[in-house]
């Protein structure tokens, strides 16, 4: 994504701004960040801290994104074949279903 990097858009949720209860102003200051990714084309969105994850997750859905968002240690879990039911409610239905790899039949 464009830019990208130290020069990167912030999200709008960090530094306590998703606690704060300026709602409408975080959702309008995290539109640029929203139309960014949007621009990508991406079907997924991966976040590495849990503000960014809930922030760009709203963004998604509050300017109709349609994309997913999911924490870096969603897609280890995943790909290590361990990741639990309940963690998997940020997946695609692509996704949900996935279980890359089974400990059990390498034995």
């Amino acid at each position: 994504m464009q830019p990208n990097r130290s020069n990167n858009y912030c999200c709008g949720g960090g530094g306590g701004f998703l606690q704060s209860g300026f709602k409408e102003e975080r959702l309008a200051y995290g539109r640029l960040k929203d139309q960014q990714i949007q621009n990508t084309g991406a079907t997924y969105c991966i976040a590495g801290c849990h503000n960014c994850h809930a922030q760009i997750h709203e963004l998604s859905e509050h300017y109709g994104g349609n994309y997913h968002v999911v924490h870096l240690w969603t897609l280890i879990c995943l790909s290590l074949g361990i990741l639990g039911p309940n963690e998997r409610e940020y997946l695609g239905d692509e996704l949900k279903e996935v279980n890359v790899f089974h400990p059990e039949s390498a034995l």
